[in-house]
């Protein structure tokens, strides 16, 4: 029953995909708009059928429905209930029935909001588009990528294997990848609105205004999901660290980059009207980063923690990345003479110019990470050779970028429109150049040293002085309402990841780390703290044993373990005292064996680790800000039913976005 439910629910989707796009297509022809609701109501079915197909997953993983081939390779009976649930996303095909129905949800959102404005083509377009990546997933679950094959059950078998052992170690399993899929799969709903403007020629202002807060969402989702990957690395790995350049981790850092380029630069086009190329082009390749990241995922053509197995459904990815990418240039290309600006950039000493600079930058720093993971690929498949890329070539690469931008940081926010006076610029950066300075003197008395930490704190300092002043500024106006707004959210933002740039060039200069073997009873001294093994505690889960050693550190106890799973697999799971100062990290790397009753640890201490995770949550916090307006005004024309040749096609329209704090000070 649940393969039937599962391939209906895949059918319903990819027919419906089909009909309505078709349906749509010959109504904006025609001019229908009878035929145009009824392709809407079609497009409904695309929600029904993935929700459909999610259900009957969890069912057969639920029920241990080992006739179901996923669940004979990837369920078992021994696995906890949490990490049943997310064994849907654990293996490649669970993943595409996560990605069809985060897909179909934005789709749903996308009919719901827009269902009075269906008769706008640049509205129906957008359906199109997204119906026809909808297409291409669905698709994909009834080839290569089925979920819902059956499998003959083997005389005698009892329990299927469960999850990667690695993956059901850790409750962030459970979060971490739907809230990658849901910053991933959201950058569709800009990208379907980017191609509907260049179809329809309306490549002004207006389709920006109402896509903005779908690419922030889509932003906010991505990079919530990344921080929450990197505490799940430091809670499960036990290496000492969050982060490794390991390639997976690089491709979900690409569109990142790329979208907070796009919302960076968006700002001067519905300003200025400038960059239009630029953030089409942007949008496009923030869109195509996400398919190119999920071919090599999975295709099997790396070596990752991350990566799932090799496949046939590597080189369909690979195939409409390529489709995509045709398909936008190609349609920018078209639309060249439309999209030229009416504006320029008065001077480069302006916040259009710093957002520019700082789009440049990200470019950068975009390429040196796309090229040091792509390229040992371009290798083997040239010259058949491995070779790798290791983690010295992106910390020598991005170091400087990341500097650089930690001072556009600084110098952006006070900065007004068209053009800054040397003197204005003094008066606003004062404070902020003496925070920086106070930042790198405590450093340096808590006992910093390295002239690139100290440097990086410093900047840290100056950029964090520069948001604050906003903020205060606009709090001692507005009151608490000073907190929300694109500019005021965006200090928010800024200061989240500010704190997670002091958090990683702190934890990273500052490591330490060491193995010791020691005897139950034995008491060692490191990075200041005392440590004690006092013993071995042992539990039996009925998915693993869990062998723990118990050390006391400065009085309390830690629990470093060796996990057995009944599988034959084993794999450690460190534990931590943190605190918001340091974090002391201990991993057990060999129990006691028959000659003694000793054990190893591997000790790490970094500092200011905490300010990490804080950091994330100031992102996420200052994303939900920066979606609402500061005040409430009324529009004086929809700016998605501007026809071509209207105002949205001209100069920038009229926003919700309250005049800058900055750009106020000067007037």
């Amino acid at each position: 029953m649940n393969v039937a439910l599962g391939d209906a629910g895949v059918v319903i989707a990819l027919t419906a995909s089909i009909v309505g796009a078709i349906t749509i297509i010959v109504a904006q022809r025609s001019g229908d708009e009878r035929l145009l609701r009824t392709g809407a109501k079609v497009a409904w079915l695309v929600v029904f059928g993935a929700v459909l197909s999610f259900v009957a997953l969890e069912r057969a993983l639920i029920t241990r429905d080992f006739s179901m081939r996923f669940v004979f390779e990837n369920g078992s009976h021994r696995t906890p209930p949490l990490y049943n649930f997310a064994t849907a996303w654990a293996a490649l095909e669970g993943t595409l029935v996560l990605w069809g129905l985060v897909l179909a949800g934005y789709l749903g959102v996308v009919l719901t909001k827009f269902r009075t404005r269906l008769a706008d083509p640049l509205v129906a377009w957008a359906i199109v588009v997204m119906l026809a990546v909808c297409v291409f997933f669905f698709g994909l679950m009834i080839g290569p990528g089925d979920p819902f094959t059956r499998v003959i059950i083997p005389e005698g078998f009892v329990d299927g294997p469960g999850p990667n052992p690695l993956l059901q170690n850790n409750p962030l399993m459970a979060v971490h990848p739907p809230m990658l899929y849901l910053g991933y799969v959201g950058f569709t709903v800009p990208f379907a609105f980017a191609l509907a403007a260049l179809i329809t020629g309306r490549v002004g202002e207006g389709w920006l205004v109402e896509t903005r807060r779908w690419t922030l969402f889509a932003w906010g989702f991505l990079s919530l999901g990344i921080v929450l990957g990197a505490w799940w690395s430091y809670d499960v790995l036990g290496w000492g660290g969050y982060w490794g350049w390991d390639p997976v981790e690089n491709v979900s850092f690409l569109p990142w980059l790329t979208g907070t380029a796009y919302l960076h630069s968006v700002m001067i086009q519905e300003r200025r009207g400038m960059l239009r190329v630029w953030n089409l082009s942007l949008l496009c390749a923030t869109f195509s980063l996400t398919i190119l990241g999920t071919f090599i995922t999975r295709s099997g053509v790396l070596e990752s923690v991350h990566a799932f197995s090799e496949g046939s459904i590597g080189p369909m990815f690979l195939a409409f990345f390529g489709v995509v990418s045709v398909v936008s240039i190609g349609l920018i290309g078209w639309r060249g003479d439309r999209l030229r600006a009416p504006g320029r950039i008065d001077s480069p000493l302006s916040r259009e110019g710093s957002f520019l600079a700082n789009n440049v930058l990200f470019a950068i720093f975009a390429f040196v990470i796309l090229l040091g993971t792509v390229f040992p690929l371009i290798v083997e498949a040239l010259r058949d050779e491995r070779i790798s890329v290791g983690v010295p070539y992106f910390e020598r690469m991005t170091m400087p970028v990341g500097m650089v931008m930690l001072f556009l940081m600084a110098i952006a926010p006070v900065l007004p429109w068209r053009k800054a006076s040397g003197e204005l610029l003094r008066t606003r950066l004062e404070w902020p150049a003496w925070i920086g300075v106070g930042s790198m003197v405590l450093a340096l008395a808590l006992g910093g040293r390295g002239f690139t930490a100290l440097l990086a704190f410093g900047l840290a300092g100056f950029a964090g002085g520069a948001a604050l002043r906003q903020i205060v500024l606009a709090t001692r106006r507005n009151g608490w309402r000073g907190l929300v707004g694109r500019t005021n959210g965006g200090m928010i933002v800024h200061l989240g990841v500010i704190l997670v740039a002091v958090a990683f060039a702190a934890s990273n200069s500052y490591l330490r780390q060491s193995e010791f073997t020691i005897e139950q009873g034995e008491t060692i001294e490191f990075a200041d703290s005392t440590f004690r093994y006092d013993g071995i505690e042992i539990e039996d889960r009925s998915e693993k044993r869990v062998t723990a050693a118990l050390v006391t550190v400065d009085g309390q106890v830690l629990r470093p373990a060796i996990n057995q799973f009944a599988i034959g697999t084993t794999i450690g799971t460190p534990d931590t005292l943190g605190g918001f100062t340091r974090d002391i990290q201990i991993a057990l790397i060999a129990l006691p064996d028959d000659n003694g009753d000793a054990v190893v640890i591997r000790v790490t201490t970094q500092p200011l680790i905490a300010w990490l995770w804080i950091g994330g949550i100031l992102i996420a916090v200052g994303t939900v800000f920066s979606a609402f307006p500061h005040r409430i005004h009324r529009r004086p024309i929809d700016p998605v039913s501007v026809a071509p040749g209207g105002s949205a096609t001209g100069g920038a329209l009229p926003t919700d976005e309250p005049t800058p704090v900055g750009a106020a000070e000067s007037a």
